[in-house]
């Protein structure tokens, strides 16, 4: 294999922002470990052409569900997180995708695959079942505490997990216990390689360097954030505001036109949230695996609103039984929350940051990266082995 880069291929689906946002943090920190040693593909099967187009759609549609009939989602949600149920989707999912899996597979040739998505094992598994020199194939779960049991495939190499308590879920599912590994959710390796200070981002954000900053953050599906801004407008505190809204144009234009009066920093989309996080002393977000998990990498305690029923629940009930964020179902629990972890000298609001960041993991891309290094590797030598073998016999 000299000379030859070691393939991984990575899964994602953009149901949602986490799949995506995680298979991103895996290829950013190979290739920031492994430089040209390395070639890390992101690839979406939903998006495929043979992939059946009721799948295909299914991305769009969960947006719909969650945000318009969310009770309905979580029914669905739970109906089907049974061993029956599971296992009978896991048998159709490896039918309807077996073609769009062939030929993903076929056309990048990996040495190790890694999904961010569930609904992608079965029919990987079922691929390289009897082929002589398997590809590693791995697993990483996203939500950090409500795991759906589809993400528990007894034929993967690895499930990789964000905590000890999905390890629990994981080895309850009857999946094997070495093939569970603990290895946080992954976020952007700028986390981990953020070396500023909050005082230096601040300088350099043109924020005002000693005053209370809360980060709030916007999407699509963040419909009581406007309420939860126009609180803290009015709080009556000494606060720094800032804003990011995502890709919600709409909100961004809503916000230009607010009379502030306290300092704010409005952003639309940002690629710089390690910094703005580390630059922040509390965050408003839903309760999202992808936020949840880089704010506890960043040490930043949450007041978390819009939960969706299903796994978000369960990630705000890790949160809240941490003691690392509040859960604001209302404008009224928005304000206790405040008012909880702002008054007096802030000590609680402190040990809540402390207790976010004992929950973090900042490296865990790169816990990821080297796995699937490791195994590529190890595949790459078998399958250059095999060629080599089949040539001399051939000669």
């Amino acid at each position: 294999m000299r000379n030859r880069k070691v393939k991984i291929l990575i899964l994602t689906a953009d149901a949602g922002f986490g799949h995506r946002s995680a298979a991103n943090a895996v290829a950013e920190a190979l290739k920031l470990k492994y430089e040209t040693l390395v070639e890390a593909v992101i690839a979406n099967p939903l998006d495929h052409e043979k992939t059946p187009p009721f799948l295909r759609d299914s991305q769009s549609d969960y947006d719909r569900w969650i945000k318009n009939v969310p009770e309905l989602y979580k029914l669905g949600y739970d109906a089907s997180d049974a061993a029956i149920p599971t296992r009978l989707l896991e048998n159709s999912l490896s039918v309807l995708l077996h073609d769009t899996i062939k030929e993903t597979c076929r056309q990048y040739q990996p040495d190790a695959i890694l999904t961010t998505y569930p609904m992608y094992q079965s029919a990987v598994t079922r691929l390289h079942h009897n082929r002589r020199i398997k590809t590693p194939f791995y697993t990483v779960v996203t939500d950090l505490s409500t795991v759906h049991l589809l993400w528990f495939h007894r034929k993967v190499d690895a499930c990789l997990v964000p905590n000890r308590i999905v390890a629990e879920l994981a080895y309850g599912s009857q999946l094997d216990n070495d093939k569970v590994i603990i290895t946080g959710i992954p976020v952007s390796p700028e986390i981990a390689r953020e070396t500023r200070t909050q005082l230096e981002i601040r300088a350099e954000l043109g924020w005002q360097p000693g005053v209370t900053t809360i980060l709030a953050v916007g999407s699509n599906r963040t419909d009581k954030l406007m309420d939860a801004l126009n609180i803290i407008n009015h709080y009556g505190l000494p606060l720094q505001l800032v804003v990011v809204a995502g890709g919600n144009e709409e909100l961004y234009l809503d916000l230009n036109q607010v009379d502030w009066h306290i300092p704010v920093h409005l952003y639309g989309y940002v690629e710089k949230m390690p910094a703005l996080m580390k630059a922040s002393d509390l965050i408003i977000c839903k309760a999202g695996g992808l936020i949840v998990t880089e704010s506890m990498a960043s040490g930043l305690p949450m007041i978390l609103t819009d939960v969706i029923p299903g796994q978000e629940t369960g990630n705000a009930e890790y949160i809240r039984a941490a003691n690392a964020g509040v859960v604001a179902d209302s404008a009224v629990e928005l304000l206790e929350g405040l008012n909880h972890l702002l008054r007096d000298d802030q000590s609680l609001l402190k040990q809540y940051a402390q207790n976010s960041r004992a929950l973090g993991i900042p490296d865990a891309a790169f816990r990821v990266a080297d796995i699937l290094w490791e195994a590529g590797v190890s595949r790459a030598q078998r399958r250059s082995r095999a060629s080599t073998e089949a040539q001399k016999k051939n000669d």
